[in-house]
């Protein structure tokens, strides 16, 4: 049986998408291309760098040979800011932004989070002139990142878009393989959205079939961890057994939540 979650499915996803004739872009672009073309079929590519930022290149050279590009978010922590990895990101034309957890690294101090995040934000832009930035879950931690905002505004600092705030998710379709599963919001603890769309993918050939078949919206982003795609099988199995133990304990916190 073929094995899911690998580059060359993940390939198979995105040419999926291109032979049904969705412009498939990053969410800097995005943001431009919708104010001229406002029903442009269009996905917008969304990475989060959690960890293995080599896996984020591998994904990006993927992306570039087929001539697209997506937004790669760098959390600042070491396992994910390697700026050799960013530079050859950047290079190859994608969209380089902020994978901000600075209430979490605080401790809930909004305080001290809004100067770790100017200082973080600066560190980012030395490689890239940031416009959008996407909250971290930190799952383990009670605080959620995106309550920074509300004592501060992202847009003070030149952020002009973050998703879980600018996207309308009942008119964009939101698909994320957090937890390696496609929308299963039990293993989801902050990633996960408000909306009218009802769509059951139990693997990534699921939902080929289902975009080879038309059924999806005109406008969709896609988040993926490419620190969860892996064609070696070491690398594969490596994450399929320790994404099995944290979904376990996500679990546990989304039912205590």
């Amino acid at each position: 049986m073929t094995r899911d979650f690998t580059r060359e499915v993940y390939r198979d996803f995105l040419i999926a998408l291109i032979n049904q004739g969705y412009h498939l872009t990053s969410y800097e672009e995005y943001l431009l291309l919708i104010e001229q073309k406002p029903d442009l079929k269009t996905v917008i590519l969304r990475h989060d760098v959690d960890r293995l930022p080599q896996n984020s290149l591998a994904t990006a050279q993927l992306q570039a040979s087929l001539g697209v590009k997506g937004s790669y978010y760098f959390r600042i922590v070491p396992q994910s800011f390697q700026p050799n990895y960013i530079e050859q990101i950047r290079d190859l034309g994608h969209e380089i932004g902020y994978h901000y957890e600075d209430l979490a690294l605080s401790n809930g101090d909004p305080e001290r989070a809004i100067r770790s995040f100017e200082q973080n934000l600066a560190k980012v832009r030395e490689f890239y002139p940031v416009t959008t930035m996407c909250m971290h879950g930190s799952p383990l931690s009670k605080w959620d990142n995106r309550q920074l905002w509300e004592h501060y505004n992202y847009r003070d600092y030149g952020i002009r878009a973050e998703p879980y705030f600018d996207i309308d998710f009942h008119a964009m379709l939101y698909i994320t393989d957090t937890g390696r599963q496609w929308n299963r919001t039990g293993v989801s603890v902050r990633d996960k959205v408000d909306t009218a769309f009802d769509y059951d993918f139990s693997s990534t050939f699921d939902l080929i079939k289902a975009i080879e078949r038309n059924e999806l919206p005109r406008q969709i982003m896609q988040n993926i961890h490419p620190q969860r795609w892996n064609s070696n099988w070491w690398g594969w199995s490596q994450e399929l057994v320790a994404q099995n133990a944290k979904n376990q304990v996500k679990r546990a916190i989304v039912q205590f939540q």
